[in-house]
């Protein structure tokens, strides 16, 4: 929102069947002094109220015409197609500064459709979604952006005494979020996000002490795949200047099949904006599901802990460990900015140490001697250290050299800048 001007919502939603929830949360704002952009998704019935987009804009915005979509008559797919659709419409206005934040009402079709274009959108860009799925699993929907739900209590299908307190709660907390101060990024202490899970919990929390005396702000990640996820969009973002990435234990996840996977990019986004990272191999001896009872039964005879009541940790192979080292190194080959691999030779996480359930020698080998084969070394330093993950001197050598490239880095930077 540019000073002096009213800030501008998106509400992005199907009018066939939501117009006249649309219409109410519109004139709400209005008497708020915020402007709307009301985009129509429908493709059923006629919209119950007029849009300032049409469906027909939504559809062209995904290459495809509406006519084309009604007649083939697959409503999943076309759907999918107005969701695209409206991302891509999103995208561009918030890019042209056309939008200030975005709100949508919806069931479960709805809410699909509209959080798709929320989480296409910066963390930082106001976003609510009253939804009737709001009170159960929002992950789908949520992602690993700020996506705010609100649970409509009763369905969305007309005004009424409870669904009007709700939508009015709604237009006046989207009206408080685009009209607020927004706060200044002081720019006094560069951001750097680290990635800890608890058995990793030690070298993290030594290793941030360590970064934040050196003059830095540390934003942890817990690396449960949504945090994960949230890291790389935040490094996507240019929130994040460096990365502590020492938990790397959600690509153990992603190759075998546990819940806490953070999806197949996991790792690529600092290579990819060129910052300055320090990797290491946290929590690659194990892998997560819930409670014992949920494990899969082709990995029942596997080595298993209960970690807690609803969390069961399975080691890791040496097979699985040895495609885990290759995956890693050929993710790391691909930065274009500085990156360091800290191997920690005694154990990777608090259960791998000699005597603890997970040590397992052969495993942690095939782990190391994947990597020593894989990694290109004119792209990526090598450190190997004679202890384990937890070791605070671990901890203080991956920070100490963190804090290195990024001086090196940042002079580099400004001098590019002069050139």
């Amino acid at each position: 929102m540019k000073k002096g001007q009213n800030p501008v919502v998106a509400l992005l939603g199907t009018l066939d069947t939501k117009g006249v929830e649309y219409g109410f949360v519109r004139e709400r704002l209005a008497g708020l002094g915020v402007h709307t952009l009301l985009i129509d998704a429908g493709i059923i019935d006629e919209p119950q109220v007029e849009p300032d987009i049409s469906r027909e804009e939504v559809a062209r915005a995904a290459g495809r015409e509406l006519e084309e979509l009604v007649q083939a008559g697959d409503r999943g797919a076309a759907i999918k197609v107005m969701a695209e659709g409206a991302a891509s419409l999103i995208g561009k206005l918030h890019r042209e500064g056309r939008l200030d934040g975005i709100l949508g009402l919806g069931g479960s079709g709805g809410t699909a459709l509209v959080t798709q274009s929320m989480r296409g959108l910066p963390v930082g860009v106001p976003k609510l979604m009253v939804s009737t799925m709001a009170s159960g699993d929002t992950r789908p929907y949520v992602g690993a952006v700020d996506v705010t739900m609100m649970y409509s209590v009763v369905d969305i299908s007309g005004i009424n005494q409870v669904s009007a307190r709700i939508l009015a709660n709604a237009a006046d907390a989207i009206a408080g979020m685009v009209t607020g101060q927004a706060l200044p990024r002081s720019g006094e202490k560069p951001l750097i996000g680290a990635s800890m899970f608890g058995v990793t919990t030690p070298a993290v929390e030594a290793g941030r002490k360590r970064l934040e005396e050196l003059g830095y702000e540390v934003l942890v990640f817990h690396a449960t795949g949504t945090g994960g996820q949230s890291m790389e969009a935040l490094i996507r973002d240019g929130y994040l200047t460096g990365v502590f990435d020492l938990t790397t234990t959600e690509l153990a996840d992603d190759l075998v099949g546990g819940v806490l996977s953070a999806g197949p990019h996991r790792l690529e986004a600092a290579g990819g904006k060129g910052i300055p990272q320090v990797v290491s191999l946290g929590a690659l001896d194990m892998v997560n599901f819930g409670p014992k009872d949920t494990v899969p039964s082709s990995f029942q005879e596997r080595r298993l802990v209960e970690h807690n009541p609803t969390v069961t940790l399975m080691r890791t192979t040496p097979e699985e460990c040895a495609e885990l080292g290759r995956r890693l190194a050929r993710k790391l080959n691909q930065a274009q900015g500085p990156v360091a691999l800290f191997i920690p030779l005694k154990g990777v996480s608090a259960l791998s140490k000699e005597g603890e359930f997970f040590h397992d020698p052969a495993a942690d080998e095939a782990l190391f001697h994947a990597l020593r084969e894989e990694i290109d070394r004119d792209v990526v330093e090598v450190h190997e250290l004679d202890t384990d993950v937890n070791d605070p001197a671990f901890a203080d050598a991956m920070a100490q050299r963190l804090h290195q490239l990024y001086s090196e880095w940042t002079g580099d930077q400004q001098e590019e800048g002069v050139q």
